[in-house]
């Protein structure tokens, strides 16, 4: 048995210490919102947080998460008002969507740990996520309103 917290809830798993955390999240746990891409932690589609830190979950053990706090895309926040989701949907920047509870989770990191960050700053940081679609001018704009938002919920 493996524990760990996912989206505040203790979840005692019974997989092998080798399982990537994506298939326990996905398979075990039912949370489709993280997805699988790439599976070699190339493309930022199954971006989750674990402790806090953005992580590909393809390639993450399930060994690593034991004991760790998980946040997916469905526990970013309790009705999807997380600036970076508000943004996202105010901007409309999906357009297949699947890459965006990825880009998403990583922008969140962003925001956290660089609350007003610039073009370059946004760049480097989601630079490991792929959108096939090309949203990537969205994004950033999208990233830059959630920037707004967290700051004037500040006040």
């Amino acid at each position: 048995m493996i524990q760990l917290t996912v989206n505040g809830k203790t979840e005692n798993l019974d997989v092998s210490p080798d399982m990537p955390l994506l298939w326990a999240i996905r398979d075990t746990l039912g949370l489709t919102g993280t997805k699988f891409g790439c599976g070699v932690a190339q493309c930022g589609a199954c971006v989750v947080h674990l402790d806090g830190e953005a992580v590909r979950s393809c390639v993450t053990k399930m060994s690593r998460a034991k004991g760790k706090n998980v946040v997916t895309i469905e526990g970013l926040s309790k009705d999807n008002d997380h600036p970076a989701q508000k943004a996202w949907q105010e901007i409309d920047v999906p357009q297949c969507g699947y890459c965006h509870s990825g880009q998403i989770m990583s922008a969140a990191v962003l925001l956290r740990e660089n609350p007003n960050p610039t073009d370059q700053d946004i760049d480097d940081a989601m630079a490991g996520n792929i959108c096939r679609c090309g949203t990537y001018p969205r994004i950033r704009k999208a990233i830059h309103l959630a920037s707004q938002m967290q700051e004037k919920n500040k006040i």
